[in-house]
């Protein structure tokens, strides 16, 4: 169903966004605490009273009171995928989990009206990182991704699951409390859900603008396009927060599925002021026709070093901008 979003309304919400980020930076150092799921990371620090390290992908996620750093992994309850994912490993990223005290593999318990962290396992840095060696060895996938489980961690490892104690309120509860309660008038304004889920906010905050509804699915066919307008037409969303777009896992199916799109958006969002700096409108034949050439010329350059490529993904950048879209804002 499309839902009409009055944009007064929204922005009103995305205010309260605002000020709960400042007032959060201003007390914590931690900024862009609502994209990339980071919502999950506070929901887990508060919980083991730890101190959340300022920074997402590549940094590790928090310290105790002592200094010892924690890695931080979870899956929600409504997730199809019941395991925690391990996504674009290297030798190198295996190897420094032997930094950190323990991992947290934690469990969300998401079926309610709120996000709850109910249990998890706390497994050494050092026997992640031993286990991580031995099972990718032998791993072929192009974006190098392994899943482990709890039967794993449980028969193979050797460790117990920890119950967390529901009454216990951290540091960031006030926060925490806050954050859902705006993220479920969003969605309900906007009918869409899981707006904490990696990028979706952002979606919704282009989608508004564009008057479009943004997809609650997320993969298989029902979640195959990201956004569609009052007449059905399907949108692809592509967020960042520079010029630069960043098209991953690129196959022929997936690039068949662009051609189904109205348009490819391409837009530029500053997710500490939650504002929009620019919207482009991309044509899909020219989009897949410019993927088409960059992934040859890619291939190309990697035969010629005698390097395989890792992962099939290529970059729109603003000096391809005026060859493939019109600008909207």
């Amino acid at each position: 169903m499309f839902i009409s979003v009055s944009k007064s309304s929204f922005n009103k919400l995305i205010a309260k966004y605002k000020k709960i980020q400042k007032d959060f930076l201003n007390e914590f150092g931690v900024d862009d605490i609502i994209s990339n799921s980071k919502i999950y990371e506070i929901l887990i620090a508060d919980s083991l009273n730890h101190i959340l390290i300022p920074g997402h992908s590549g940094s590790k996620d928090a310290k105790d009171q002592e200094g010892n750093l924690f890695e931080y992994k979870h899956y929600k309850e409504t997730s199809s995928n019941h395991s925690w994912t391990f996504n674009d490993y290297t030798d190198n990223t295996i190897e420094n989990l032997k930094l950190v005290k323990f991992v947290i593999f934690a469990h969300i318990n998401d079926t309610t009206n709120t996000y709850v962290f109910d249990w998890y396992y706390a497994v050494s840095g050092t026997t992640v990182s031993k286990y991580l060696h031995e099972k990718t060895t032998n791993i072929e996938n192009q974006r190098k991704m392994i899943n482990v489980s709890p039967k794993q961690i449980e028969q193979i490892m050797g460790i117990k699951r920890i119950t967390v104690d529901s009454k216990r309120k951290g540091q960031y509860s006030k926060y925490i409390k806050d954050i859902i309660k705006v993220s479920r008038d969003i969605e309900k304004l906007t009918g869409t859900t899981g707006i904490l889920t990696s990028n979706k906010l952002w979606e919704v905050l282009i989608a508004v603008e564009l008057g479009h509804k943004v997809n609650s699915e997320q993969g298989g066919r029902s979640g195959a396009h990201d956004a569609f307008d009052k007449e059905g037409n399907c949108y692809e969303y592509k967020i960042s927060k520079t010029h630069s777009w960043s098209f991953q896992d690129i196959s022929k199916n997936v690039l068949q599925k662009y051609l189904s799109d109205k348009k490819i958006i391409l837009a530029v969002v500053d997710k500490q002021n939650y504002s929009i700096k620019n919207i482009f409108s991309a044509e899909p034949r020219l989009v897949v026709k410019l993927l088409k050439k960059k992934l040859e010329d890619k291939i190309k350059r990697y035969k010629s070093r005698r390097k395989t490529i890792r992962r099939i993904q290529a970059t729109i950048t603003k000096t391809d901008l005026q060859m493939i879209a019109e600008k909207l804002i």
